[in-house]
């Protein structure tokens, strides 16, 4: 009887298709995916480590998972917090069996084969103990197939930008971008409606293989010959192009997930960032002059070092003048090894928390207006399983959602007109 295997996925989209692409690397090994957590012989967390309330889950979830596994199973960690804490962590929690890095062996059979092996690619990473193991190339790996209408297909690894906030290029290196034939390869592969492309800095996919900017505009049209919707997420602004806008605004999913993070100048300035609130608002309202019904999305950093009571207020007024469809409001976290970690001006957590929630019910009340002004129109939706759908105005997973009639087809386009509003979601009929 062939062994089983349980991944548990934490953090961003790009964690979840690491995930794929270890299922496939454990299906290729013989193994089978379990029923459960506790019938399975092999237990995975892929962990995220981008700010402390991301590793306490982390923490908390493995040692859930600890408690429930059968006995004489394996429990391995792998992930953002096994690659940027690989030692401590296995220290910390003798509860793991193993903690490996992004494409290490998660078996010990693989372990053993990995030892006699020459490190691929991306050279290898951490187990634990500290020894140095050859790593898959988890970027470039095969997937099973998608098993949703919809897909996540990571185009890019790493990032080259020094946002004074995030450790990510810490562990997770610099850029380094697929070739355009793999990916478009991996998108036939999968068969699914809607491709949702990401990368850490998506905009700059292939200047690290000196390639120009209009590179991602290239691979946005191809995988759009391909799929019916291509949808982006998490372009930075100094990276919208005029091409990539022009692309977007004419394709069937105009939208435009902007990771802005503020709107004050010198606070951007503080952050290591590009912009200010009006260049964000102009380009905003060149989009929307292209493509009236664009939907975006963005997300800020509440109390990041030195944040006055002006920065926030004009904060505010950028989010009141914006209208933006969808906005995460994140507080700040001290990362160590940050450029921002030893910056001075730390806000008070309880300030912090007074801003978020001042921010948060702004928005939540301009979301819920833009989404009633949608009642009566007439959209197309892409059902993603019975009575539950998406138009181009929502990302999977972290927009609102579309209640349609229970008959219509999953997996397939259908036309519906939007009857009511709840909030963050609608309901439609055929």
């Amino acid at each position: 009887m062939p062994k089983t295997f349980w991944i548990e996925t934490l953090g961003c989209p790009k964690n979840q298709v690491d995930s794929d692409k270890l299922v496939g690397s454990l299906a290729t090994d013989g193994m089978v995916p379990a029923e459960s957590p506790e019938d399975a012989d092999l237990v995975v967390v892929n962990t995220c480590a981008f700010v402390e309330e991301a590793r306490e889950e982390s923490v908390s979830t493995i040692l859930a998972f600890d408690d429930i596994r059968s006995e004489g199973s394996e429990l391995v960690v792998t992930g953002c917090m096994a690659a940027r804490y690989g030692d401590e962590l296995a220290q910390a929690l003798p509860e793991v069996d193993r903690v490996v890095g992004f494409g290490g062996p998660l078996t010990a059979e693989a372990a053993t084969r990995a030892a006699n092996a020459v490190p691929v690619t991306i050279g290898s990473r951490p187990s634990r103990g500290g020894a140095d193991v050859p790593a898959m190339d988890l970027l470039n790996m095969a997937r099973p197939p998608s098993t949703s209408p919809w897909v996540y297909v990571k185009v890019a690894e790493g990032c080259d930008k020094r946002c004074g906030f995030c450790a990510i290029p810490s562990f997770r290196g610099p850029q380094r971008s697929r070739p355009m034939d793999a990916i478009l390869a991996e998108v036939e592969s999968l068969a699914a409606k809607e491709v949702v492309l990401i990368a850490q800095d998506l905009a700059a996919y292939g200047r690290d293989q000196g390639v120009g900017d209009k590179s991602i505009v290239s691979l946005y049209e191809s995988i759009s010959e391909i799929a019916d919707w291509v949808r982006l997420l998490y372009l930075y602004p100094s990276e919208l192009s005029d091409p990539l806008i022009e692309a977007i605004a004419a394709g069937p999913v105009p939208y435009f997930d902007l990771s802005l993070q503020h709107v004050s100048t010198p606070l951007l300035r503080r952050m290591r960032r590009w912009g200010n609130g009006q260049r964000f608002l102009d380009r905003i309202q060149r989009i929307r002059s292209m493509r009236p019904d664009a939907a975006f999305r963005s997300n800020f950093i509440v109390g990041y070092p030195g944040e006055t009571e002006a920065d926030h207020d004009e904060l505010l007024d950028f989010v009141e003048q914006a209208q933006l469809d969808w906005c995460g409001f994140f507080a700040y976290s001290a990362e160590e090894g940050t450029y921002a970690a030893g910056l001075d001006g730390q806000i008070e957590r309880g300030l912090m928390n007074e801003r978020l929630a001042e921010l948060r019910e702004m928005q939540d009340s301009i979301t819920a207006a833009r989404r009633d002004a949608i009642i009566g129109e007439t959209v197309r939706v892409l059902v993603e399983s019975t009575g539950r759908a998406r138009s181009h105005r929502e990302a999977p997973e972290i927009d609102g959602i579309i209640e349609v009639d229970a008959d219509l087809a999953a997996g397939e386009f259908h036309d519906v007109v939007v009857t009511g509003a709840a909030g963050p979601d609608l309901v439609a009929t055929a």
